[in-house]
């Protein structure tokens, strides 16, 4: 037994959690699905954003407080440790038990918030990364795995619908904490000193900064506009730098307790299973394809299998073509629809569109995941590279056909094709642990999943990065295209410059596409719907790379089998 069993912390250990004879296991899933509400919350990190880019001023951003640059790879930096924290841990999550690693990552994840808080309250940006991005981060990914493989030995019958149901938490976690965080900010907020109108207010400029002379002396402020003003119920003007309050710090005291409370005490309901259990009447079998293997293989070994990698290009690619159209949907949707169909693609109409995706991103886990139990996980990704890719080729043709006949059939066509990409996307994530119990067993399947969520990190960067960057050129094809087309001479007149000089124009943002289809020739098609076409015909690429991977899964060879005790019980003194 190791030492870390025997120690001060010993009776977190998995050998001391085994459950007794008569243990209800559905006590499991909802201790993961609390867990991974609570770390879920990540994806809603945006709702902070304009908190902390005018914490200072409260009203408008001041000199001194954070850029909005500076803030959003706090995020980044969190799903960066959230990576590491998954692939270095977990082997260490296989030794001591999901109940250690369940309250550490509390203790990282509630911390992680706290010493954020003393960041944001001290303006000090560097504790907000330590605490949030560094030790969150790794809250993260330990609290990401911590339920997989004990979840996957109560439910050998339902492997798929085991882990489906707890990374649905994560997904559906940000759908809660947008709504709570935005509430807990606007509960703590105090609205700053406020001098009266900008044209009542003398002010001066010193340094770059606003200054106002009150009786008390000068001081520093901000001009809020009426929008601005309208977020703590105030009126546009003049108000006192630091002064008020956002309410950030108390949000992110307040969610660090409240996460940490939940992750402890869903912890303590972790049980593993005795030696040798089995669900009542159940006896292990094959699968026709048989895909399922009844040996397990060790976590360093499984790296030197072909099956890792093909999982991990599988795992890397669904991902990244999904995130990618993720992170630009709402853009895509106004892009392609939005000139169009205006009286249908309205503001509130784009903003549900997102809304969607998070639910059809959240319901897509646990529908795949189960479904996967039924027809096998080989089968269950084959329909996320075949019908993904058909998809994903659909969009360029509903682009192409509503920007010469603005019809909404496109659009329906287009909102359905995408609602089915999202769900795979989040099918992906929840079904990849239980065809890694198959392949590899489940003696070490939550570290082995730690090691896979690595493509999760690459696709990540990949994703966004793809997307952008074709997107960008097909942005300079078509300005080019149109470019060639126009009248030199009425160029000339509406941009006050010659054609010779576009690529400046350009640069500058004086020339765009829709300024150039003012001046374009009648009958000119516009090429805004089609920008996405190239991109879209990429991420169909990497489904078939995908998909062939897939395609050549076999068993993982006898020589990769390992043989060891799955837990090795302590007698409870």
């Amino acid at each position: 037994m190791s030492n870390v069993a025997s120690g001060a912390l010993g009776f977190l250990h998995k050998s001391h959690i085994v459950a007794e004879p008569g243990f209800n296991r559905w006590r499991v899933p909802p201790a993961s699905i609390a867990i991974h509400l609570c770390i879920g919350s990540v994806y809603a990190w945006s709702v902070f954003n304009p908190a902390l880019t005018r914490e200072l001023g409260v009203a408008a951003s001041s000199a001194d407080d954070w850029s909005l640059g500076s803030v959003v790879w706090i995020f980044s930096v969190a799903i960066v440790f959230l990576g590491l924290a998954a692939a270095f841990a977990g082997k260490w999550l296989e030794e001591v038990g999901p109940r250690m690693v369940g309250v550490v990552a509390a203790f990282l994840w509630g911390g992680g918030f706290i010493i954020g808080s003393f960041g944001i309250s001290s303006h000090q940006l560097w504790l907000v990364y330590l605490g949030y991005g560094v030790l969150g981060g790794c809250g993260l990914g330990l609290g990401y795995v911590s339920p997989v493989s004990t979840l996957l030995r109560w439910f050998p019958d339902r492997r798929g619908m085991a882990t489906g149901m707890a990374i649905m938490g994560f997904g559906g976690g940000a759908m809660i904490a947008a709504p709570v965080k935005g509430w807990l900010l606007d509960m703590f907020q105090k609205a700053p000193d406020f001098l009266g109108a900008q044209d009542a207010v003398a002010t001066v400029v010193e340094g770059g900064r606003l200054f106002a002379e009150t009786a008390a002396g000068k001081v520093e402020v901000v001009v809020a506009t009426a929008n601005q003003a309208a977020t703590f119920g105030g009126d546009a003007g003049v108000y006192v730098v630091g002064t008020g309050n956002t309410g950030a710090a108390q949000t992110f005291l307040t969610l660090g307790i409240v996460y940490f409370v939940v992750m402890i005490l869903a912890s303590f309901q972790y049980r593993v299973p005795a030696e040798g259990w089995k669900p009542a009447g159940w006896t292990p079998k094959p699968v026709a394809s048989g895909m399922v293997s009844q040996n397990n293989v060790h976590i360093d070994q499984a790296l030197k299998t072909p099956q890792f990698w093909q999982l991990w290009i599988m795992l890397c690619f669904n991902v990244t073509a999904g995130i990618g159209v993720i992170g630009v949907a709402k853009t895509m949707m106004s892009d392609i629809f939005g000139s169009v169909l205006p009286l249908v693609v309205t503001a509130a109409f784009a903003s549900t569109y997102v809304m969607m995706i998070s639910v059809f991103n959240m319901v897509g886990r646990f529908f795949w995941a189960s479904t996967s139990d039924y027809i096998g996980r080989k089968a269950t990704y084959m329909c996320f590279f075949v019908l993904g890719t058909a998809l994903y080729l659909s969009i360029p043709f509903f682009a192409s056909a509503v920007a010469t006949n603005p019809a909404v059939i496109y659009l329906i066509g287009f909102y359905a094709a995408t609602m089915i990409i999202f769900s795979m996307y989040g099918g992906g994530f929840a079904t990849i642990p239980a065809y890694l119990a198959d392949m590899f067993g489940t003696m070490h399947v939550g570290g082995i999943h730690g090691r896979l969520l690595t493509a999760w990190s690459t696709a990540g960067v990949l994703g966004p990065l793809a997307i952008t960057s074709l997107r960008q050129m097909s942005v300079d094809s078509a300005i080019a295209n149109l470019a060639s087309r126009v009248d030199a001479a009425a160029f000339a007149d509406k941009f006050g410059a010659p054609l010779a000089q576009l690529d400046q124009l350009v640069a500058a943002k004086t020339v765009t596409i829709a300024k150039l289809m003012e001046i374009a020739p009648e009958g000119t098609i516009d090429p805004t719907p089609s920008l996405y076409n190239t991109t879209m015909y990429c991420m169909a690429a990497l489904l078939v790379v995908g998909f062939l991977a897939n395609l050549m899964m076999r068993p993982v060879r006898e020589h990769h089998h390992h043989d060891e005790p799955e837990l090795q019980a302590v007698p409870v003194e």
